[in-house]
């Protein structure tokens, strides 16, 4: 296929997103090019990405990047990328918590970690968010086992658990848990939350936008309005956290609070950020879980909070729940996140090559 450049890839789902895994040595090292690879390899821009690997939904357009690391203590590093359906846009200012848990066992299936028995610690670094997680990986025999008992919700079946340990989590994107200097504070007559913890997020009381909080795709995706409202507080808000002018970012990501109506500590629904997450992502999960400790937070007062510490943070979303196991110290404006971890399921799907018309490029 003269006309077309092939490239290896290796078609994973990682916690309740899919997309294509590559070695960032199979991508072109200039970023222009490469956004023009990952675009034509989504089949971006297309609301059907009918002419590309992704599946028309903002869950299935990721693309993980992944090398070998030459920091000390890091096995490997990993690059997120959001790719756009409808425009030409490569996003690589957030990560993805969900795509990550697939790049331990991609890291070992392409050779680039050598697997132990019985398990196997591959410590990421987190371009994205210049951050460190540790991922534990079930290795029977020094083979990644990809069947198990573990259940996420939001993902049919069972798989092995893959345990992701989150080392620095606070200040992801500008080095402090509350950018703005504020637990709470008032973006156009809403009070809000902006926090960085894993992902740099806006978080609003369910209620201050006219809702119940339980509130699915349809209900939200489908509120033009709405959605406008919530797009203009965001984007002052990214400009509070010093992002500027946020209009073609993904962050900040933007969470919709409510009091839990099950067994877990608050409700959520987690915005990607212009459509509902059909479940929650991992890095905002663990973002909200810290909110829910921070008193001050919109998140403080309606959340319940389990005793103890370590102690685990059950969000209940769209599709289920998702829990944050968090070991803290201190509190109020003092709160320091030592650790948190989350427990994901990854599993192969197909492994080639991807063709890329060269006219595209």
């Amino acid at each position: 296929m003269h006309d077309h450049l092939s490239i290896p890839c290796l078609l994973m789902r990682g916690g309740t997103s899919k997309g294509p895994y590559f070695k960032a040595s199979d991508l072109p090292a200039d970023t222009s090019e490469r956004d023009r690879v990952l675009l034509a390899v989504m089949g971006s821009p297309d609301i059907r990405q009918i002419d590309g690997l992704g599946g028309a939904d903002s869950l299935t357009s990721k693309v993980a990047i992944v090398s070998k690391s030459a920091r000390e203590g890091v096995d490997v590093e990993y690059l997120f990328a959001q790719v756009d359906i409808g425009r030409a846009i490569v996003d690589t200012s957030p990560s993805c918590g969900n795509m990550l848990s697939g790049v331990g066992p991609y890291a070992i299936e392409t050779g680039m970690v050598a697997a132990t028995p019985g398990t196997t610690r591959v410590v990421i670094f987190d371009v994205n968010t210049a951050s460190r997680i540790e991922a534990v990986i079930q290795t029977p025999g020094g083979v990644v086992n990809y069947t198990g008992d573990a259940a996420i919700d939001g993902v049919p079946g069972t798989a092995a658990p893959v345990i992701l340990n989150f080392m620095d989590a606070v200040g992801a994107k500008t080095g402090v848990m509350l950018p703005t200097g504020h637990a709470s504070e008032t973006i156009e007559g809403i009070e809000v939350s902006c926090l960085d913890v894993c992902m740099p997020m806006v978080l609003m009381r369910a209620a201050d936008l006219g809702l119940e909080g339980t509130e699915g795709r349809p209900e939200i995706d489908g509120n033009p309005a709405l959605l406008a409202r919530i797009e203009t507080i965001r984007l002052e808000a990214g400009r509070r956290m010093g992002f500027g002018d946020v209009t073609d970012m993904v962050i900040p990501k933007v969470g919709l609070l409510s009091r839990p109506r099950g067994t877990g500590a608050i409700t959520s629904r987690y915005l990607t950020p212009h459509k509902l997450h059909a479940a929650h992502a991992v890095t905002g999960a663990v973002c909200v879980s810290t909110a829910c400790l921070l008193e001050g937070s919109i998140a403080y007062d309606m959340a319940i909070r389990p005793e103890g510490n370590p102690r685990t943070i059950w969000i209940e979303h769209p599709s289920g729940m998702v829990d944050v196991r968090m070991q803290t110290e201190g509190e109020g404006a003092g709160l320091k996140v030592i650790r948190a971890g989350v427990m994901r399921t990854t599993r192969p799907i197909m492994r080639g090559e991807v063709f890329v018309p060269k006219a595209r490029l």
